[in-house]
């Protein structure tokens, strides 16, 4: 009988597969990866033998197309996608039949990024070659629409001057009237209360909020042309714009951004216990509706800028996270390479994040699409390297590349050790020196303190000399712990004052410097030294000077916001409209480069990115400017000459239905329950678990919560992430993600049937509409405006009733047959997805 409910049920409420927004294939995260992790590896290592432009290539095999590697040669199939045992290149890369490369076999992380390739379907864009490069012509690379300046267009002048309700109607209306493209009507107020809570809060409404906003339109007056009165709308954005959840929610966007994880990833899964406060950062900085522009800056530079009081300048630093947190191959016994291996996670954040440009691809080649040389991403690298990146994690237990914190204390930050652990013994030679150099220095400090008191003439000369030598001791101090795998700091203080602040994020080396271009993006194959700088392809107002002390990021943050910067502000409108429509007006949201997507709508991205730095780069006004729009308040139907004429709604005849994201699915769930806790924690599981590898020292069960608070705040372990998010398409923490994946899968079914969460919550659930209503139908009607924020049909109703009825116990249904009831609904495709 439950299922038999089930299915009645869920058929009420199923949305139509067509209307939903389908997933591309390859993915463009599978892209990315391919781009990333696997094509520069094949160009530096495997072309040379076995590409078009090899003489003879060995065993016929060809690996510089997607047909020549998945055909393979004499021996068999290359790549064959999904199969790892019948996929020779991966063989041959592990040594276990043939070894590729036969001088040097590549690092275990190469190979597990073969395997994963492989294992996620091989995807492969290298069809032809017609999109690749060979020279660089940057005056005819700015011809491209995303290099071109930004100007604000006119607003077009349209037929149905009655239906616009803002500029945006404007530009969508009259590409609709050029197309003969009618658009469907106004979504009715309670569909549109539910749609607006959860793209602004995450959260649905209570049915008291739902009736307050459905009392103002009918007291505004609602007709048959206008059902959603802006007075109405603009009273209800403005209540949520205020609510401490918007920053919650909107603030899980950019966490996607920034690849937010709480530990290191990768072999040696360490775990990051200070993440959180970047997390917290971010949150509050939507909720205060920060600009954009100066969200920007505080990221990359904000330990460089001037603080007006020890709270500003432990927020400024704490920002800087973001170009701490990304994942650490901590196994690594190069240190070189682990320090190249940091510049390139943050260039690709950086650029990718803020510029919508894959930078990254140039590491090892100039990029094979866009005008990026290789060149110009060591000019960006020499930013960085002349950055010291703090990341935490303890040593020993396998990890070779442990780091430090900074200890903020009031207006003092220290740098200081974390977990006492012992470094790699294949730099104990390095290290003795460093700890040599380290008593040198406080011997030295020390003499130079003594002096310094004498008032005898003959100490000033010592004092002088004194001084001079201390200088040159720290200097060989900072160039020996530059060979070191981040030997800890002797002269810096253990976390010891309970005042101290313990931080992940950034600050300039002491000696800042351009750095070399590495050969194939080789670390110890250095070629000639390059200035550091920007990319000139972006580059459409005066150069930035960089200066020789410090190490450019504030200077490349500036220029990142500069207005003139024609990237930055058209990213961002993007990134905002796809999180309030389901797709970006340029789809590929993190690429804005040759090989992504171009705008369905320019002179409307334009106007909006024009609009935003004329608003102060305000998130909260664009978001306003966009929710009040008549395109964001259309209903979801669709009529046939739409489903003809632009079955993929790219010109917005009609709103997307959306599923809901992991996060606002469980969410819901407690809300609807009663069950949820508003209350931000103060930390994190995983700062409460502390430091250590997870799977090895830490059980990755312990970060496992019943937490009832929002799902922002539950623990984000690489590799170990909660199955409430990872079940619904929870981005890879490792990666930058704009966009998720949007999947259906018999797991999705199967959790919401099974997962003793949602059992719980279904209980709850029916623990409060019975202590909220009387009788039966009151009851019904009170759990489907709870779950589904709207009343039952008389018919969905009778059938409940029938139900309860025939499996319940007289002379009244119990509360476990309510919570049946209540887990129907819970698990109905309406609860999951917005209209």
């Amino acid at each position: 009988m439950r299922v038999a409910l089930s299915l009645l049920l869920t058929a009420a409420c199923t949305i139509p597969a067509s209307h939903c927004l389908a997933a591309e294939q390859p993915t463009r995260a599978e892209l990315q990866f391919f781009e990333t992790k696997i094509r520069p590896v094949l160009v530096n290592q495997c072309y040379e033998c076995h590409s078009s432009k090899s003489k003879e290539p060995k065993g016929g095999l060809l690996l510089d197309t997607r047909e020549g590697i998945r055909r393979g040669g004499e021996s068999g199939h290359g790549v064959v996608p999904g199969n790892l045992d019948e996929s020779l290149v991966l063989s041959a890369l592990r040594y276990e039949s043939f070894e590729m490369p036969p001088d040097k076999q590549l690092p275990e992380t190469v190979v597990a990024d073969f395997a994963r390739w492989i294992e996620m379907g091989a995807p492969d864009p290298r069809e032809g070659e017609s999109l690749v490069q060979n020279k660089i012509d940057f005056e005819k690379a700015r011809s491209y629409w995303a290099y071109q300046p930004i100007a604000k267009p006119g607003v077009p002048q349209v037929h149905n001057a009655a239906w616009p309700r803002t500029d945006v109607d404007a530009f969508l209306l009259a590409r609709l009237e050029a197309e003969k493209l009618p658009p469907v009507v106004d979504a009715d107020p309670v569909t549109f209360a539910r749609r607006v809570y959860f793209d602004l809060l995450g959260l649905p409404p209570s049915p008291e909020e739902v009736d307050q906003f459905v009392a103002e339109c009918n007291a505004a007056g609602v007709s048959p042309a206008n059902s959603l009165p802006a007075a109405a709308v603009e009273r209800l954005v403005d209540r949520l714009l205020e609510s401490p959840q918007f920053g919650e929610r909107w603030g899980r966007h950019w966490l996607d951004v920034a690849r937010f994880g709480e530990s290191t990833g990768m072999e040696r899964n360490f775990t990051y216990p200070h993440a959180w406060r970047y997390r917290d950062w971010v949150i509050e900085a939507f909720n205060a509706d920060k600009p954009y522009s100066q969200f920007i800056i505080e990221q990359i530079a904000g330990d460089l800028l001037p603080a007006e009081s020890a709270a500003d300048r432990l927020r400024n630093i704490v920002a800087t996270g973001f170009l701490a947190l990304g994942p650490k191959s901590l196994n690594e016994r190069n240190a070189e390479q682990f320090a190249m291996d940091i510049v390139d996670d943050q260039i690709d954040v950086a650029s990718r994040a803020f510029l919508g440009l894959t930078v990254a691809c140039a590491r090892c080649h100039d990029h094979k699409f866009d005008a990026i040389p290789q060149q110009e991403y060591y000019a960006l690298a020499g930013i960085f390297r002349s950055t010291d990146t703090f990341y935490g994690t303890g040593g020993g237990a396998g990890n070779r590349q442990a780091g430090s914190l900074l200890a903020v204390d009031g207006t003092r930050v220290t740098v200081v050790r974390t977990g006492g652990g012992q470094a790699n013994q294949a730099n104990a030679a390095t290290q003795g020196n460093v700890k040599q150099l380290n008593a040198q220095v406080r011997k030295l400090e020390a003499n130079v303190e003594r002096l310094k008191a004498n008032p005898a003439p003959a100490a000033k000369n010592r004092l002088a000399k004194a001084q001079q030598q201390l200088e040159q001791a720290r200097k060989r101090l900072v160039a020996a712990r530059r060979k070191t795998t981040d030997v800890p700091d002797d002269t810096a203080p253990k976390p010891d004052s309970s005042s101290a602040i313990l931080v992940m994020g950034v600050r300039d080396a002491a000696q800042p410097g351009d750095t070399q271009l590495r050969l194939r993006g080789e670390p110890d194959d250095r070629g000639d030294t390059v200035d550091r700088g920007f990319l000139t392809v972006a580059s459409l107002g005066d150069k930035h000077a960089l200066p020789a002390d410090a190490s450019g990021r504030l200077q490349l943050a500036q220029w990142i916001v500069d207005p003139r910067n024609p990237l930055t502000a058209r990213v961002a409108v993007n990134r905002i409209w796809q999180h309030l429509f389901g797709r970006g007006l340029v789809a590929s949201v993190d690429n804005f480069g040759t090989n992504g997507d171009r705008p369905t709508h320019p002179e409307l991205l334009d106007y909006l990115a024009a609009r935003f730095m004329e608003d102060g780069w305000s998130v909260k006004r664009q978001v306003k400017l966009l929710v009040q729009s008549r395109a964001y308040q259309l209903d979801c139907a669709s009529h046939p000459a739409g489903l003809s004429a632009d079955p993929d709604n790219h010109l917005l005849w009609r709103q997307n239905q959306r599923r809901l994201e992991a996060e606002s699915i469980r969410d819901a769930m407690l809300a609807a329950s009663g069950q949820l806790d508003l209350q931000p924690p103060v930390g994190s599981v995983v700062s409460q678990v502390g430091d250590g590898d997870v799977g090895r020292g830490i059980s990755p069960d312990r970060f496992e919560t019943l937490s009832a608070k929002r799902s922002v705040y539950l623990p984000i372990v690489r590799s170990a992430v909660p199955e409430s998010l990872q079940v619904f398409d929870f981005p890879e923490a490792s990666i930058l993600t704009g966009q998720r994946e949007v999947t259906t899968v018999p797991l999705q079914a199967l959790y919401m049937l099974n997962s003793p969460f949602v059992l719980a919550q279904a209980k709850a659930l029916a623990t409060r509409i019975g202590a909220e209503a009387d009788s039966t139908q009151q009851r019904i009607e009170r759990a489907f405006r709870l779950a589904l924020c709207r009343p039952p049909t008389a018919d969905e109703v009778s059938r409940i009733e029938g139900y309860l009825a025939e499996i319940g116990q007289q002379p009244a249904p119990s509360e476990d047959d309510w919570a049946k009831v209540c887990h129907v609904l819970l698990a109905s495709a309406e609860f999951r997805y917005l209209q």
